[in-house]
């Protein structure tokens, strides 16, 4: 499926901290840093820092000057001091703080940014959105064009959010567990499905099973397994044990996005938490597609496609994996 800002086959949701004007968002999910634009530097609503779209417009040592202020305020950031402390309110780690704000002001933001009304919600949740539509319809991409037949798979949509690729797929006849740690975030899925089902009697759709649940206790065996924007919310170790299980329930395909680690996406998210917004978010883990490919195949899985999503505020990668034995 080929898409303005998509190379291959689809990605990912990305969230993050809260969406701001001009900070970039990387997504069930999902992070929020700067990004320059082209011949623009972001604006923030704090008094703005020089960016590198800055320094061409000043003077050898202002912009020397610029630079070293800039990597000074990333230096004496302290995130973690603010993400602890966020876990600890919430009462443990990380789940417990991917929880409790899915369960409050993620819910709500979240919602309306997958939703389809345009009344109060700004430019950057509007991209978000956009961003968010073409990693769901990169995903059914993927799962069309292999030779699995949907009508009739086993699908566990681990982390279903809101229901936007849950929907779809029991629309297609797919017999979908979907779920997600978020009671608030699964009520709101039935809700779609309700409606989505209403729309289109006599049709194929098959109401999926909804359940509140974290990904760790999931069980069972399914075709396919898609976790999309899920690892965003969690460290290394802890997103490799979720790709294992993740991996222990499907058979035949498994579909995974996650935000990329590289040098200048880690200098945007460390720059962009320098503005973390009011409200309280979830950390946002970054991770290098060699550590997820890895991953994946201590498992006994290989990646067979792979697919970057990116907007103006959003960025993913999706892989889709197959057995390692298997030759399609």
């Amino acid at each position: 499926m080929a898409r303005a800002g998509v190379s291959t086959a689809p990605l990912s949701r990305l969230h993050s901290l809260p969406p701001r004007p001009s900070l970039l968002h990387n997504p069930q999910s999902s992070h929020v840093l700067l990004r320059p634009q082209q011949g623009k530097a972001p604006a923030t609503t704090a008094a703005a820092l020089p960016t590198a779209a800055d320094l061409p417009e000043l003077s050898l040592p202002a912009a020397a000057a610029a630079a070293a202020a800039l990597a000074a305020a990333v230096s004496l950031s302290d995130p973690e001091r603010r993400r602890r402390a966020q876990a600890e309110a919430a009462g443990g780690g990380d789940k417990e703080a991917v929880r409790a704000y899915f369960n409050s002001t993620g819910f709500e933001r979240w919602r309306k940014i997958y939703g389809s009304a345009t009344e109060g919600v700004n430019r950057v949740q509007l991209d978000i959105r956009e961003g968010h539509a073409q990693t769901v319809a990169a995903a059914l991409s993927m799962l069309r064009d292999s030779p699995l037949e949907l009508a009739g798979a086993t699908v566990c949509d681990a982390g279903c959010g809101t229901g936007s690729l849950a929907i779809p797929l029991a629309a297609e006849g797919a017999a979908v567990l979907a779920s997600d740690i978020s009671a608030a975030m699964v009520s709101e899925a039935q809700r779609q499905a309700a409606l989505a089902q209403a729309t289109a009697p006599g049709s194929t759709f098959r109401m999926p099973r909804f359940e509140v649940r974290d990904l760790e206790s999931l069980e069972g065996r399914y075709d396919v397994v898609v976790c999309l924007d899920v690892l965003i919310h969690y460290p290394r170790e802890e997103a490799r044990a979720m790709i294992r299980h993740l991996a222990s329930l499907a058979d035949k395909r498994l579909l995974i996005s996650f935000a990329p680690r590289t040098l200048y996406f880690d200098f945007l998210k460390r720059v962009g938490e320098l503005f973390p917004g009011p409200s309280k978010a979830t950390r946002a883990y970054l991770h290098a597609e060699a550590e997820i490919e890895d991953a994946l195949r201590q498992a006994g899985w290989r990646v067979a496609n792979r697919g970057f999503i990116s907007t103006q505020f959003y960025f993913a990668k999706l892989f889709e994996a197959v057995p390692v034995a298997s030759s399609s």
